[in-house]
């Protein structure tokens, strides 16, 4: 079964693209994640391997332990989180986070926060989530967050026709 929509809507091209474009924030819309969060996929490019999303975690959330094949850009707009490994590195409204590909790392948003985390990624290359042994147990990427995302929103009854997506799929 495929989980790619019946009509999907048009990829932008990489090259000829003159004009900016502009989404506002009530056209993508946050999808539930069935874990306590969500998520709002802005743009993925699918030939660089980016993916740009804004996450909205509760409090207590313990994302995977995991590393990345590329670069992690952050921008930290409500509430705090850290990496289990770093706890005295805690990110706050208006702190910028660099990670470097390759960087292992279990993010987690404090239990005794009140409110939501709101975090903006810019993620080159593929997420690789592993065990405590280090063995890998899932890995997602631009094209695979694509997917979930657009699958996520038709289940929910929303539409991710604005999502920026440009490139070709790799077949």
């Amino acid at each position: 079964m495929s989980t790619a929509p019946a009509n999907p809507p048009p990829m932008i091209p990489l090259h000829g693209l003159t004009e900016a474009i502009h989404i506002s924030e009530s056209e993508v819309p946050f999808v539930d994640t069935g874990d306590g969060g969500s998520m709002q996929l802005l743009q993925v490019d699918l030939n660089q391997g980016l993916w740009i999303l804004r996450t909205r975690m509760p409090p207590g959330r313990t994302i995977t332990k995991h590393y990345h094949t590329g670069s992690v850009f952050a921008v930290t707009l409500k509430g705090r989180w850290f990496y289990k490994e770093y706890p005295s590195y805690v990110n706050a409204p208006g702190s910028y986070l660099y990670e470097p590909a390759g960087s292992v790392h279990t993010l987690m948003t404090p239990k005794d926060q009140e409110g939501i985390t709101d975090v903006w990624f810019a993620i080159y290359g593929a997420n690789i989530n592993i065990d405590e042994a280090g063995n890998v147990v899932g890995m997602v990427d631009a094209a695979a967050i694509l997917r979930t995302y657009r699958m996520l929103c038709a289940a929910q009854g929303l539409s991710a026709d604005k999502v920026i997506v440009l490139g070709e799929p790799k077949s």
